[in-house]
């Protein structure tokens, strides 16, 4: 049961992510003063299909609460690992070159 409820959280998030690509497409077309009915239903399509899902994931034991967009991408950053950690850490474990060796071609 459980292998089912966290394939329903992945695809819900998979259509977060692409409702958030949709949404800034519709955006892009109305500052440019284009038409977005297209776009528009396939957003209605992904939002109707996210909360099918939700009631699927329910019914199947799911029981915390879901983060919302607006919560996942708010969260701090000192959560998130930083590139500049790991290249820190990749120069710090990479062997110093010894006097009179080096890389360069002559």
């Amino acid at each position: 049961m459980d292998n089912k409820i966290n394939e329903i959280r992945r695809r819900i998030s998979t259509l977060r992510a692409e409702m958030t690509l949709v949404e800034a497409s519709i955006r892009d077309q109305v500052n440019r003063d284009l038409d977005c009915s297209e776009g528009s239903y396939q957003l209605m399509a992904m939002r109707a299909e996210v909360a099918e899902l939700i009631v699927r994931w329910k019914a199947a034991g799911g029981g915390e609460r879901l983060p919302t967009v607006r919560e996942r991408l708010s969260r701090s950053y000192a959560d998130r690992p930083t590139a500049a950690a790991k290249a820190d850490k990749a120069r710090a474990d990479k062997p110093k070159a010894k006097p009179g060796h080096s890389n360069a071609r002559v």
